[in-house]
């Protein structure tokens, strides 16, 4: 059954880094090849602008924790934490 994920980024005020958008991008065409991704987007909150969202969609959570735990992302979101100096929180979702 097809599995909603939402990662969630705090950006601090006046964080001004083109590494940080690279790194994004970096995690988004990697995701896109992977086994059981169905589709994604990017969020930003309009009340409060540093709110950052990610929605994504896969077949499965066994496809999804591949992903998650690959050496691949970890490094990518390693760096995207250091970053920001504070970590992406996650959620999964099932469909009732």
């Amino acid at each position: 059954m097809a599995v909603k994920i939402f990662i969630k980024r705090k950006i601090p005020k006046g964080f001004e880094d083109p590494g940080f958008n690279n790194l994004v991008r970096q995690l988004r065409a990697l995701a896109i090849v992977q086994p059981g991704y169905i589709s994604g987007e990017t969020l930003k909150r309009i009340d409060v602008p540093q709110d950052y969202l990610v929605v994504s969609t896969w077949q499965n959570m066994g496809a999804w924790n591949a992903w998650r735990t690959s050496r691949e992302r970890a490094e990518i979101q390693e760096r995207i934490d250091a970053l920001l100096g504070a970590p992406t929180e996650y959620e999964m979702y099932e469909y009732l």
